[in-house]
């Protein structure tokens, strides 16, 4: 039998000549006394129930923040990893326009040197075309030079043959 507040209130001790009945009072006080002691273990098992609550919403929230900063640490560096990759990023794409600019440099001076020696080979070609034309001048010079001599030869042994 569970007792309310109500009840305890409520209770009427039959009157008898020298006050209330005795044995009901200490039955009553018996009954409310394992009550007592029924409520008071229930209270202190409660007690300890949400003491070992507490303890784990405050393990779970300590879990919360660990996970809070860890996903914090963790965005931060996703964000540090991205920044230095575009900065890496750059920095290559800067050294690829430094070399590139440095191959365009270097190719347009072979070019120059290029155009200089096609231009001195001209000017080779040229005074070698001279010089071939001058021997070959030159030659028939001297060709028609021994065909004149040779022609005056004949015609002075064709002219001592005829003395003769």
């Amino acid at each position: 039998m569970r007792i309310t507040p109500l009840d305890i209130q409520q209770k009427q001790f039959p009157m008898k000549l020298r006050g209330f009945d005795v044995e009901e009072v200490y039955a009553f006080l018996e009954v409310i006394r394992e009550e007592m002691e029924d409520l008071l273990r229930e209270n202190a098992s409660l007690k300890e129930s949400v003491q070992r609550s507490e303890n784990q919403i405050k393990e779970y929230k300590d879990m919360e923040t660990t996970l809070r900063e860890t996903l914090m640490t963790a965005q931060q560096m996703v964000e540090d990893y991205k920044t230095n990759a575009r900065k890496e990023a750059e920095l290559i794409v800067k050294e690829s326009e430094l070399r590139a600019d440095a191959l365009i440099k270097q190719a347009q001076e072979k070019v120059i040197k290029i155009h200089e020696d096609i231009v001195d080979l001209k000017g080779i070609r040229v005074h070698f075309k001279e010089e071939v034309k001058r021997m070959v001048e030159n030659h028939l010079r001297m060709i028609e030079f021994d065909r004149e001599r040779e022609g005056e030869q004949e015609v002075e042994q064709k002219g001592g043959e005829k003395e003769e």
